[in-house]
């Protein structure tokens, strides 16, 4: 088991605070009331219905002016801003750096590779030299910089469940590309410069407030109108569904494990690099998720309990960059934090339905 360090004093760089995870973070770190600044970072784009990035903003300023002891700074911008980044990190030092800002979805990827490129590799290098530099003149400089990798880039992986160990070099979408390309740099960033960085390979992610542009979501907004579902590789897909409770409670206890920084034979560093996966370990089939998703809609009455789901669904196709699988190994996880996601899909979708039926006030 890793020796925990308390965020108790610190300061916390969160990128993509607008976003579902890191907005979720945030929150937990202010009711856990122990850091001392959280300065956030998101370019507020409209890749998805920005009234729901306003939300979770809202929420975050709410619980702000209750706590009223932590600093907490918002930045409309992009870490692609080079200045900005830099800006920031000079005025602000922090401590442990989360950067969870990235253009998501796998999809939109093949449509729309600019703002990969822009986000995911741009804006992670800029995040990078950022934490290169906190070290200038003898500063004490960033502690731990955690950044979002992405089960994605395991691509279509024979071996199941996915392990950290396995090799991942033969990604389907510019987007798990992409990923990886972020481990690799951060990996040549700690070699370098002995900066302890963490990567962390998210499974699925969903709950209250989440993306609109996932399965769950969108399910949801089609049944709502009456529009029909597309199931792809006719429900044979099963993923490694992870509540957004467990991935902050993952990334929580991340945050405060640095890899540590020692020295090999040769006199140079062994570059503090550490991936976890954080997965539900339980992959489910696309039909009973649906089928689990259509009976909580019902339950929170946000469908009418006589809906007539058959009609709205449709078995299609595998789509390009798609994998048919993701299940996650979070032995390592479990090994050096004693940690394990373990909420299961029911109750999951049971709070999003909850969370619709009221931002939609239907």
């Amino acid at each position: 088991m890793k020796k925990l360090k308390s965020l108790r004093g610190k300061t916390i760089l969160v990128t993509g605070v607008a976003g579902f995870i890191g907005s979720n973070l945030v929150l937990e770190l202010l009711k856990k009331n122990e850091v001392n600044q959280i300065i956030g970072i998101d370019n507020m784009n409209s890749y998805y219905d920005i009234s729901i990035k306003e939300y979770r903003l809202q929420q975050i300023e709410k619980l702000v002016n209750e706590i009223k002891r932590i600093k907490w700074t918002f930045i409309n911008g992009s870490i692609a801003d080079k200045k900005l980044i830099y800006d920031i990190f000079y005025e602000f030092q922090p401590n442990i750096v989360v950067n969870l800002a990235a253009q998501a979805g796998v999809r939109y990827s093949i449509s729309n590779p600019d703002a990969y490129i822009e986000s995911n590799i741009i804006g992670f290098y800029n995040i990078l030299e950022a934490c290169r530099h906190s070290y200038d003149n003898e500063q004490s400089g960033v502690e731990h910089l955690v950044y979002a990798s992405s089960s994605s880039v395991y691509g279509t992986n024979k071996k199941v469940p996915y392990s950290t160990d396995d090799k991942v070099d033969n990604p389907v979408s510019l987007y798990a590309a992409t990923k990886k390309s972020n481990e690799l740099m951060a990996h040549a960033y700690s070699k370098l410069y002995n900066i302890p960085s963490t990567g962390l390979r998210f499974f699925t992610v969903y709950g209250p407030a989440g993306r609109p542009d996932m399965a769950y979501f969108g399910f949801t907004n089609k049944l709502l109108k009456g529009d029909t579902i597309e199931i792809f590789n006719y429900g044979n897909c099963k993923r490694d569904f992870t509540f957004i409770d467990d991935i902050v409670e993952g990334i929580e206890l991340v945050m405060q494990a640095p890899p540590e920084k020692r020295n090999g034979e040769d006199g140079l560093p062994i570059p503090p690099y550490a991936v976890y996966n954080i997965g539900n370990q339980n992959p489910e089939n696309l039909l009973d998720f649906v089928n689990i998703l259509q009976q909580e809609l019902i339950r929170a009455k946000v469908l009418s309990a006589d809906y007539d789901f058959e009609v709205h669904k449709k078995l299609v196709p595998m789509q390009p960059g798609d994998v048919p699988v993701t299940y996650a190994d979070t032995s390592a996880l479990e090994r050096d934090f004693g940690f394990k996601p373990s909420t299961d899909l029911r109750t999951g979708l049971r709070k999003f339905a909850e969370w619709y039926k009221n931002f939609y006030q239907l």
